[in-house]
């Protein structure tokens, strides 16, 4: 009996730690929310004044149409990869350590989503075009070509954004259930009796989750891999130096899970900290986070490698002249971050009392993902500089105060989308850690009666 009421109190603090955390976080949370504030007014002021003014004023009138816009496009799809499909794989894995964190990973994924559909707005620049695009039945007979790559992208990333959604709504069903029932009468426990579709944790109830969720999850994972393999096709179906390139659909999709784990290390670190998940998010698990982040660094370094060495021993003048301008001209600085940053700096990661050092690895992630960021940019804008036509060699390619100031506008953005969810819904899986502090239990169980009989013996 002891033992039950001790259970039933470890599960009572589960609870109350993941409901405290809506309603308390430390005041950093508020910090943080008046910086991405801040931060998102800045890239509404520009994008208002890039809208009235016309894309002159971010310096893409000129052969250069791809910019910062398109790079940090890629970059957010990238960071989105890493959650949803890392929860999924896992899932089906059975690995018990994703419980306590795929709810905030899978959250990233749904808002990074979100924040890179707004720079395809963005770089249309008159944003009622994107009515023209649609394809729907109309009078006009204009319907998109769909043998363009980038009309592939819209139809993946809207595929891959909604069943994201999906994924992420049926895992917190018994958790919204746990926060209707739990949570004083209010706006928000009528939200939560809304958004919990009647649970009542039935058996029948219980298996028709369990059954959906494996479901949706086998669906993601060849999902999440065929969106970003698109996005690589924008640039390995074309026919500019540097981007016709066979490896580029493996190599996106390493950099995406790359960035994305980078992502999850500095979210993590943050959560931890801001809500109290100290006793949850643990550092045995940030252990084995970095280390699945580090073996990922090493796939995308030999990725990169490939790239360089089969342009630099193919018979492709231009696109070895590009690959010189990246490493001798003036995007040379970045060129060099970025690699020193993506395959020099996860090294670190390999020390094991790194491993599980909050000041470094947090520190250490903000530099994994400036690597892919610069990345990105460095696939882009070098490129259009240094085309097969000299003519655009000399044409001004760098960016503007409003490009920065939208980019830096994105993380505002991003980052008010996601503490708003982590404020408003539980960012921990209050019913998959029972889970796993029950069969915990039963192992620990099991061991004393193996010790018990071989005793008796």
């Amino acid at each position: 009996m002891e033992k039950d009421i001790r259970e039933s109190i470890e599960w009572a603090k589960i609870n109350g730690d993941v409901l405290k955390s809506l309603e308390t976080p430390r005041p950093l949370f508020w910090v943080i929310l008046v910086i991405a504030l801040s931060m998102f007014g800045v890239g509404v002021g520009c994008e208002v004044y890039q809208y009235q003014i016309g894309l002159g004023v971010a310096n893409l009138n000129n052969p250069n149409v791809w910019g910062l816009y398109i790079a940090t496009f890629i970059f957010w799809i990238g960071m989105s990869h890493s959650g949803t499909l890392l929860s999924a794989i896992l899932h089906l894995m059975h690995a018990d350590w994703r419980k306590p964190i795929y709810r905030f990973a899978e959250a990233m994924t749904t808002f990074s989503l979100m924040t890179a559909g707004l720079f395809v707005m963005v770089h249309l620049g008159r944003l009622w075009e994107f009515y023209y695009a649609a394809p729907y039945p109309n009078e006009r007979w204009t319907w998109p070509n769909f043998q363009s790559p980038l009309l592939w992208d819209a139809m993946a990333i809207f595929t891959y954004l909604s069943s994201s959604v999906i994924f992420l709504f049926i895992g917190m069903i018994p958790d919204l259930a746990i926060c209707r029932d739990h949570l004083h009468p209010g706006w928000r426990k009528k939200l939560y009796t809304v958004l919990s579709l009647g649970w009542e944790g039935t058996d029948r109830q219980w298996r028709n989750f369990r059954m959906t969720y494996l479901t949706v999850a086998c669906f993601l994972i060849p999902l999440a891999v065929s969106v970003h393999s698109i996005v690589a096709s924008d640039f390995a179906m074309s026919q500019q130096p540097g981007w016709h390139v066979t490896s580029f659909p493996p190599y996106f999709v390493a950099g995406a899970l790359y960035s994305g784990c980078a992502a999850i290390i500095t979210l993590f670190i943050i959560l931890r900290y801001v809500f109290r998940f100290e006793e949850y998010m643990t550092l045995p698990i940030l252990k084995k986070i970095v280390r699945l982040t580090f073996a990922i660094a090493m796939v995308w370094t030999y990725l990169n490698a490939v790239e360089f060495a089969s342009v630099w021993y193919s018979h492709d003048e231009a696109s070895k002249a590009v690959l010189i301008q990246k490493a001798t001209g003036r995007f040379a600085p970045f060129w060099w971050m970025m690699n020193f940053c993506g395959s020099v700096v996860p090294l670190i990661m390999m020390i094991k009392r790194v491993q599980t050092n909050i000041p470094i690895m947090f520190a250490v992630s903000l530099l994994l993902n400036l690597g892919m960021w610069l990345e990105r940019w460095m696939i882009v804008s070098p490129t259009f500089s240094h085309g097969y036509y000299p003519y655009l060699w000399d044409n001004n390619q760098w960016p503007s105060l409003v490009q920065w100031g939208i980019v830096f506008g994105s993380f505002g953005w991003f980052t008010l989308l996601f503490m708003g969810f982590c404020k408003l819904f539980p960012s921990v899986s209050m019913y998959e850690v029972k889970e796993m502090v029950y069969h915990r239990g039963l192992a620990l169980k099991a061991s004393d009666l193996e010790l018990a009989e071989k005793g008796a013996h």
